[in-house]
């Protein structure tokens, strides 16, 4: 489930955040390949922000997704999300900063971290489905 995670020092009263919400959940859904039903999209507003040393209008986002990242999908993505910031809530291109999370290989280390823990507990030790997965010295 990919989730965007918006926060800007903009105020959103009296801002359409729906159309905000919308547009931004199909655009990361269509450019990660993600139907538009797993997409959440966390908008925040009048957060405290300085960029550049200023305090005028500035966003800092975070995307999470279960795989579908890579450099030209971040590319299209940092564009697509910029375009509608600019458009709606007025912070420039240049003054927007995206940051990518694609978490496949943070769950794959962390399920091998739990499948260990799993194997060394006193009453999963030396059962034969388990003992495969023990280190081998």
């Amino acid at each position: 489930m990919p989730c965007l995670n918006i926060s800007t020092n903009v105020s959103l009263d009296g801002v359409d955040t729906s159309s905000i919400l919308s547009e931004a959940t199909s655009s990361v859904a269509k450019i990660i390949g993600k139907p538009e039903n797993y997409v959440m999209i966390v908008l925040k507003g009048s957060v405290p922000m300085a960029f550049g040393g200023t305090e005028d209008p500035a966003a800092y986002g975070e995307l999470v997704s279960i795989g579908g990242l890579n450099p030209d999908v971040n590319k299209q993505l940092s564009a697509a999300v910029s375009a509608i910031l600019e458009t709606k809530l007025s912070v420039p291109k240049s003054r927007f900063f995206l940051k990518f999370y694609d978490t496949k290989a943070i769950l794959k280390g962390h399920f091998f971290s739990r499948l260990v823990t799993l194997c060394r507990g006193p009453s999963l030790v030396g059962t034969d489905r388990l003992s495969r997965f023990r280190r081998r010295k």
